[in-house]
């Protein structure tokens, strides 16, 4: 193959065909990006809004795909990043760039099994039960029974099986009665509809693609899990890199609850002996009997009595597994297996889950353990249900070894500095540290600890922003308000709300600690504005997000989630309010074990953990404000500890570099004159 063209010409010439303009930070990063593949360094990119980071990427990616005919992983947190990229950066993007690779680039989408339509479930007559709250809920059993209905209309429809490709979509009960796990899945050879199979065709499909998009979860799933789901590849780029923990974290958590134990013994119902099945019962039985009685709380050591109800499910599991043969009756019926590989699946499940919590406790130091263990009880249509949940403590140790031991990785967002430095983040993923965060990306230093032969080679790059924060926006904190209570929303923070939405004349994404907060402030609120607020939970989050847009006088009221979720340029919002700092809440078991396991190191945990997490929840809070060049406006944090506590600081220095205040007064002549300035 003749010589490529070197990124910085595959970059121009894919701008220039995309009608797009240069960008110097996306230059920047696209030449880290291509240092990093050639050196075999691992980079962190802080890319702000409107950088064009995607193409920053993407670009190299291909060039080294093309060059080596290896893969190249693209991984994302969100469902919306990944559309973008499948269904119009790649495409665009190949067309582009055909001529000068000398082919049109592969692309492919995959994602984990049990996002696809299973065939063999959809002809099969293997119900998924329905759980205990439903069987009093005729609504509720009703509508499951409507969805799985549509969905096997669009059984016969569908090219590719994707449940994201379903619209309007449906629960996640009647999405389990069509698809399963991959412990679950008969596998190719033996499934009657092996050939035809929408998750097989999807790995198929990525495993002859020079770019592959997949999810943070599949990622975890294919590093840590021994079993290789993604094609094989040696470069990996990881963008939303700042979930990629929290993702990695919840691929890794078991549980543990007397609900799953019975659903596995009904599974196993007429596949084994009678006697089997009663000893998984009363194991249930038990285990609900022994959660019944203890507090929801972090376990530091197991409650008396517990590891005896923990080993009676053990073996009670294991008999069952030992005597599910998934070569046993039924022979070739695939509905007979298909029934049979859900039971083992259920019990394996049940097993591991019980030996992880039985072996937990085996380190008697809590700050060292593998696992962080706690009971939680949650309410699901007014039935309480407790589940024992089993996370680990940290997850660098796995992604150093699984992830950046076996790929060059690149990692990437619009908010990976903490504090102004990228050492927090990197802590999480097993990085080691840097003394100097922002470097040149042809000359970057790597962060290697001669002490330590084995430390990771890393460098870090923070290409900027095109947005000019200090003219652009404006940071206010309410410095005169009392500091936020435990009791809901204070008055004088409604007034400060009421006063600060008029001035805007709506304009206004109001971002709450919590859905009790959002839905007082909009009930509050309603009744004293004249504009139109809406409340997260009254519609999907898309349907709210577009009548928010289309209408700039409305105000949108939500909650955290929504964080992620607002992409609203031009004059609809022009005030972004967050009612407090979103510090995580004290009782949370797994932040509250890994903030005592660094202070047992002698490190502060506060700052380490509990102003971290708030700082990256800010970072992106603030970051809805700026989506395009032209945006103006106003970020109004009510929380006045953000200027008055020692933190303050750490997490102001998290944040874009807009011009600050204190001055409510001139907060709002600023919202009016944006407001009078949007309906000229």
């Amino acid at each position: 193959m003749p010589e490529l063209p070197p990124v910085s010409d595959l970059l121009a010439t894919a701008v220039t065909a995309l009608g797009g303009k240069a960008r110097p930070g996306q230059m920047t990063m696209a030449a880290a990006v291509d240092n990093a593949i050639e050196n075999k360094e691992h980079l962190a990119v802080q890319a702000g809004t409107g950088t064009g980071k995607s193409l920053a990427y993407l670009v190299p990616s291909l060039r080294y795909a093309v060059r080596t005919g290896r893969t190249v992983v693209i991984s994302t947190a969100t469902i919306a990043l990944q559309r973008q990229l499948v269904d119009r950066d790649l495409p665009r993007l190949a067309q582009a760039l055909t001529k000068p690779l000398g082919r049109t680039p592969e692309f492919a989408i995959l994602k984990g099994r049990n996002n696809y339509l299973c065939l063999n479930k959809i002809n099969s007559a293997v119900p998924e039960e329905p759980a205990e709250a439903e069987l009093f809920d005729a609504f509720a059993v009703s509508r499951l029974g409507r969805e799985v209905k549509r969905l096997n209309e669009w059984a016969s429809e569908t090219e590719t099986g994707d449940r994201d490709e379903l619209a309007p979509g449906v629960g996640d009960r009647a999405w389990r009665q069509v698809s399963v796990s991959a412990r679950e899945c008969l596998g190719k050879s033996r499934c009657p509809f092996g050939q035809d199979c929408f998750a097989e065709r999807a790995r198929a499909e990525s495993a002859q693609a020079d770019i592959v998009v997949t999810n943070h979860a599949l990622l975890a799933i294919d590093a840590i899990s021994g079993v290789q789901v993604l094609p094989e590849h040696d470069l990996v780029v990881v963008d939303e890199a700042h979930e990629l923990v929290d993702r990695v974290t919840g691929i890794a958590t078991a549980e543990l609850s007397a609900t799953a134990i019975s659903t596995a013994a009904r599974r196993c119902a007429k596949l084994i002996d009678e006697r089997e099945v009663d000893r998984l019962e009363e194991a249930a039985e038990a285990w609900h009997t022994a959660l019944d009685e203890l507090p929801p709380t972090r376990w530091d050591t197991l409650p008396e009595g517990v590891a005896g109800v923990l080993a009676l499910v053990r073996d009670a599991a294991w008999n069952a597994r030992t005597a599910l043969n998934p070569q046993g009756s039924g022979g070739n019926d695939p509905e007979a297996a298909a029934g049979r590989n859900m039971a083992i699946a259920g019990v394996e499940e049940i097993h591991d889950s019980a030996v992880r919590a039985l072996t937990a406790f085996d380190e008697p130091d809590p700050a060292v353990r593998r696992d962080v263990v706690w009971l939680s009880a949650d309410e699901i249509r007014g039935v309480t249900r407790r589940t024992l949940r089993m996370a680990p403590l940290a997850v660098g140790g796995l992604l150093r070894s699984q992830l950046f031991g076996a790929a060059t990785v690149v990692l990437t967002s619009a908010t990976l500095q903490i504090g102004g430095n990228f050492d927090g983040l990197a802590r999480t993923w097993g990085l080691p540290p840097q003394s100097n965060s922002r470097v040149d990306p042809a000359t970057a230093n790597s962060a290697e600890a001669p002490s330590d032969a084995d430390t990771v080679r890393w460098s870090s790059l923070d290409v900027g922003s095109p947005f000019d924060h200090a003219k652009s926006g404006i940071l206010y904190v309410a410095k005169h308000l009392p500091a936020p209570g435990r009791d809901g929303l204070p008055p004088a923070y409604l007034d400060e709300i009421e006063r600060l939405v008029g001035a805007a004349g709506g304009r206004t994404l109001g971002l709450f600690s919590s859905m009790r907060a959002a839905k007082a402030a909009t009930e509050v609120l309603r009744k004293r504005l004249d504009t139109p607020i809406l409340c997260q939970g009254e519609d999907s989050t898309g349907a709210l997000v577009r009548k928010f847009a289309d209408d700039p006088e409305t105000s949108l009221f939500g909650t955290l989630s929504l964080w992620q979720g607002v992409d609203v340029p031009g004059p609809s919002l022009s005030l972004v309010i967050l009612d407090r700092i979103p510090f995580p809440r004290p009782d949370d078991p797994l932040l509250a074990a890994r903030q005592r396991a660094v202070e047992s190191r002698g490190g502060n945990g506060f700052l380490t953990v509990a102003a971290s997490h708030a700082a990256l929840l800010l970072a992106q809070g603030t970051g809805r404000l700026l989506r395009s060049v032209d945006d103006r406006g106003v970020v109004a944090i009510l929380d006045p500890r953000l200027a008055t506590a020692r933190y303050g600081g750490f997490l102001r220095a998290s944040l874009p570099p807009y011009w600050e205040t204190a001055d409510p007064a001139v907060v709002e002549k600023a919202l009016r004159r944006l407001s009078a300035a949007a309906t000229v």
